[in-house]
């Protein structure tokens, strides 16, 4: 009997050992869904802090350059005023020179003029104001001139970087 209390008594340990071992298995087991879990939260979570600090930086720069072409668009009056009073008096120095100034700083800041004379008239840069029809030998359009070709221009046009500020208003060769 003795020896049977010893067989059942190991196979009792045995039996616990085992239910240890199974029980230890399963909470490795569900530690690591748990890590695994925790792990993809804290991957999603860090790829949206990136993505609102990229959308942060987007809507910053994007205010940043709204309020800079807003401020540009205040100095274009006073570029026409300066370009009409080189045109009435083309030999004021003073003119000229208050004019180059202010063209050159335009420049510095990414403001330029859009191209218009014998150049396509293309309605994303051009506002066609005038088309003339028939070209007579001292008009500007000549029997060489392609269709919607500028011949004139009304008012410059200006660009900030790649967005148009004005539209160039220009008369057309039909």
């Amino acid at each position: 009997m003795e020896e049977k209390e010893i067989i059942e008594n190991q196979n009792a340990e045995e039996i616990k050992t085992m239910e240890t071992e199974q029980k230890k298995d399963s909470e490795v087991e569900s530690l690591t869904v748990q890590i695994l879990e925790l792990n993809d939260k804290y991957l999603r979570l860090a790829a949206e802090l990136e993505n609102t600090r990229r959308r942060a930086a987007l809507d910053t720069e994007s205010a940043v350059r709204n309020r800079a072409i807003s401020v540009a668009e205040k100095f274009l009056p006073v570029m026409d005023a300066i370009t009409a009073a080189v045109s009435h008096a083309p030999e004021d120095e003073g003119i000229i020179s208050i004019a180059k100034t202010l063209e050159s700083t335009l420049t510095k800041i990414g403001i330029t003029k859009i191209e218009t004379v014998g150049q396509q008239l293309n309605p994303l840069f051009h506002n066609a104001i005038q088309v003339v029809d028939t070209p007579k030998s001292d008009e500007p359009c000549s029997t060489k001139t392609i269709p919607n070709t500028i011949v004139g221009e009304i008012q410059p046009g200006y660009m900030f970087g790649d967005t148009v500020m004005r539209p160039a208003m220009v008369i057309v060769c039909k």
